[in-house]
């Protein structure tokens, strides 16, 4: 199986957005801050988590998105397939045409795989993941370091601001 970057980045940004959901609406570029993901990216994926009512997007003055559903109702599977992402361990995209034209040996192999991986992040919510303190001390540190570079930007547009014209 290959989960592509597309997946990867749904998923972080979705538990992104859970681990601070209790702050009001979170901005695309706040999440992009937090985890190095390129605003465009998080736009194109965001308007297919919106498309699948994962994601509600709130408009104006501290607008941004908020989860659709409570966290502990939303599942890693979900996430996966907003994005269009395939799960599928197989060759021919589970068609049954791998070797010319028909199933390979392993195609029944594969198959099953592809399923058990997708049963698996369907057993898994936002909730989940929230509740292990791995994920609480890498999201503890991100909000740090975006602290202390809010507070560097803040600083250097105070600085400019005094500066002699």
């Amino acid at each position: 199986m290959r989960l592509t970057t597309k997946g990867r980045y749904a998923v972080t940004a979705m538990l992104d957005l859970a681990l601070h959901a209790d702050e009001g609406p979170v901005s695309l570029a706040d999440i992009s801050s937090r985890q190095g993901i390129s605003l465009s990216y998080l736009e194109q994926l965001f308007s297919r988590l919106r498309r699948e009512n994962l994601v509600v997007s709130i408009r104006g003055p501290g607008g941004g998105y908020r989860l659709a559903r409570s966290y502990d109702q939303l599942f890693i599977s979900e996430v996966v397939d907003a994005v269009n992402e395939s799960l599928d361990t197989t060759r021919c995209k589970n068609k049954g045409d791998c070797q010319n034209g028909e199933k390979c040996l392993t195609h029944h192999l594969w198959s099953d795989l592809s399923e058990e991986i997708h049963q698996f992040l369907s057993g898994i919510s936002l909730a989940d993941l929230m509740k292990k303190r791995e994920i609480q001390i890498v999201a503890e540190r991100q909000n740090r370091r975006q602290k202390s570079d809010d507070s560097q930007a803040i600083n250097t547009e105070r600085l400019a601001d005094q500066a002699p014209a």
